[in-house]
C-alpha cells in the first residue's frame, strides 16, 4: 500500500493536471463556438453563389467538369489538426485518407497535399510525402491560404498532372460526433446543376438572360465556387477538431475527478488509520 505521503503527492499532481484539462476544455469550446458560426456564414454563401452557378449553366460544360485521364494520378487534399489530445480525431480520418490510397493505387497513385501536421506526420510515416507545407491552414483557417491551394490543384487538374482531386475530412455533425467525408473536388459534380431545375414546382432558369453570356460567366464563377468549396471544408474540419477536443477535455476531466474523488478516500483512510494506531500505542503506554 502506497504511503500518505505518496497519496498526497499523487492528489496534488491530478489537482494540477485537472486545472490544465479544464482550462483546455474551456479554450476549445470558445473556439468552437467562432468555427461553427464562420463555417454556417460560409455555407450561406456557398449556396447563393452554387445558384447563380446554376442559372449561368452553359451548353457545353468547361475542362473541369471533364473526367481526367485514369492513368493519371490523384490529388488527395486530406485534413487533420496541428496538435493532439482531441481523441481518435487525427486517427480516424487518417485511416479513412489511407483507404483511399489503396483505392486509387497506392502511393505512387496519389499526389498528397496534408494540412496539418499529423496528417503530414502520420503520411510521413507510411512513405509519402505531402505537396508543401499546409500547416498554417490547419492553425488559422484563412480564404487567402485556402485559395492558394485550390489555385494549385485547379492548375494541376487543368495541365493533366491529376485524374481527379478529392478532399479528405472530418465533418462536423455535433459537438459529439466527427464523421470522416470524402468528397471529390475535380471533376465538378454537373448533377449539382440540377438541384434546383428539376420539377417538384422548383425555380427553373431557362427563360433568363445572361449578360455576356452564360459560358464566359460560368468559366468565371465555377473556379470561385471550387476555391470556396475547399475553403468551406477547411472551416469543417476546423470546427470538428475543437469539437472533439473539447469532448476528449471533458472526458479527461471527468476522469480525473473520478480518481481524485479515489484518491481522497484511500488518503483519508490511511490518515484514519494512522490515527487510530497512535492512539492505541498511547493507550497502550498509559496502561504500563
Amino acid at each position: 500500500m502506497a504511503s500518505l505521503k505518496e497519496i498526497k503527492g499523487r492528489i496534488s499532481s491530478v489537482r494540477s493536471t485537472l486545472k490544465i484539462t479544464s482550462a483546455m476544455k474551456m479554450v476549445a469550446s470558445t473556439k468552437l463556438h467562432k468555427a461553427q458560426q464562420a463555417s454556417e456564414r460560409c455555407a450561406i454563401y456557398e449556396q447563393e453563389l452554387a445558384s447563380i452557378l446554376r442559372i449561368a449553366k452553359p451548353s457545353s460544360l468547361s475542362a473541369l467538369c471533364r473526367e481526367g485521364a485514369e492513368s493519371l494520378p490523384v490529388a488527395i487534399i486530406a485534413f487533420s489538426s496541428n496538435s493532439s489530445l482531441c481523441g481518435a480525431f487525427n486517427a480516424n480520418v487518417f485511416k479513412k485518407a489511407l483507404k483511399m490510397v489503396d483505392l486509387c493505387g497506392g502511393k505512387d497513385g496519389v499526389v498528397l497535399y496534408a494540412v496539418g501536421k499529423k496528417m503530414a506526420e502520420s503520411f510521413a510515416a507510411a512513405g509519402i510525402a505531402s505537396e508543401g507545407d499546409w500547416s498554417e491552414m490547419a492553425h488559422h483557417p484563412g480564404y487567402a491560404k485556402a485559395c492558394e491551394l485550390a489555385e494549385k490543384v485547379i492548375k494541376g487538374y487543368v495541365d493533366g498532372r491529376f485524374s481527379k482531386v478529392i478532399m479528405v475530412w472530418n465533418h462536423f455533425v455535433s459537438t459529439s460526433s466527427q464523421k470522416p467525408q470524402v468528397e471529390t473536388l475535380l471533376p465538378f459534380d454537373t448533377s449539382l446543376l440540377a438541384d434546383l431545375s428539376s420539377g417538384n414546382g422548383a425555380e427553373t432558369y431557362e427563360d433568363y438572360i445572361v449578360e455576356p453570356g452564360r459560358e464566359r460567366l460560368f468559366e468565371q464563377l465555377l473556379p470561385q465556387v471550387l476555391r470556396l468549396k475547399l475553403y468551406s471544408v477547411l472551416l469543417d474540419s476546423n470546427a470538428a477538431e475543437h469539437a472533439a477536443r473539447t469532448v476528449a477535455m471533458q472526458i479527461a476531466t471527468d476522469n480525473g475527478n473520478e480518481m481524485l474523488s479515489e484518491l481522497t478516500l484511500e488518503y483519508n483512510k490511511g490518515r484514519q488509520a494512522k490515527i487510530t494506531a497512535e492512539i492505541l500505542d498511547l493507550a497502550g503506554g498509559a496502561q504500563q
